[in-house]
């Protein structure tokens, strides 16, 4: 199928208030073209200096977002125009997301997203970090920096009620995480080609997407 065809069968499956994003690393622009000409404006990258590229090159009304670990010496690369950080992991990284938003003089939307998983590849917050730095102010002390939800990877397993309670747990955070934020506190970005109907009934509102969509990355 083609990338056109794949996203309108996506649109199709996912129900209303659930959002598709496009994962479009590590594919070219003329992908991103295809999938933009079909109507998709939301793309994930996983690579500062490759998500700049872009979006030098391609349409202004595109909205990236960054979806990768992110390290503090590539924030300065995506500041001044990403829609989304999905992947803000640390109390570091959210310093420095705040440092170069006020160079910026913008402020900067962003996902807290949490460890769900026994995999040590994956990254997030450890909870009982994050819930600390929540408690104690951290956020209230950056105001540059608007925390719009939550993010999340499950364990890659075919096990299905491995994947759901990864999800469920995550769905747990976030409600624990809402009475500090408000109602702006509204993106559960959860889910992925493999996985994403059970994330929509575990309750994502973002499934991100990419395989499906793209076909196989081109390292």
């Amino acid at each position: 199928m083609s990338i056109e065809s794949q996203i309108n069968r996506l649109r199709e499956l996912l129900p209303s208030g659930v959002r598709l994003l496009a994962v479009s690393k590590f594919h070219p622009a003329e992908a991103i073209m295809e999938a933009y000409r079909a109507g998709q404006r939301a793309f994930g990258e996983s690579r500062p200096q490759e998500l700049k590229q872009k979006y030098e090159t391609l349409p202004k009304d595109i909205e990236w977002h960054m979806i990768g670990h992110l390290q503090t010496n590539k924030v300065k690369y995506i500041a001044p125009f990403v829609h989304l950080i999905e992947s803000l992991d640390s109390e570091r990284l959210a310093e420095e997301v705040e440092r170069q938003a006020v160079k910026c003089n913008r402020v900067i939307d962003c996902l807290l997203e949490i460890h769900l998983t026994a995999e040590e590849s994956k990254s997030g917050w450890a909870w009982d970090d994050l819930l600390g730095f929540v408690q104690s102010g951290g956020f209230a002390a950056l105001p540059h920096i608007r925390v719009r939800g939550v993010m999340g990877m499950a364990t890659l397993t075919d096990d299905e009620a491995v994947v759901r309670a990864d999800f469920e747990r995550l769905m747990e955070r976030r409600a624990c995480l809402k009475e500090y934020f408000g109602e702006e506190f509204d993106i559960v970005s959860m889910g992925m080609s493999d996985d994403y109907p059970i994330a929509v009934e575990c309750g994502s509102t973002e499934v991100r997407i990419g395989s499906t969509i793209f076909g196989a990355r081109e390292y």
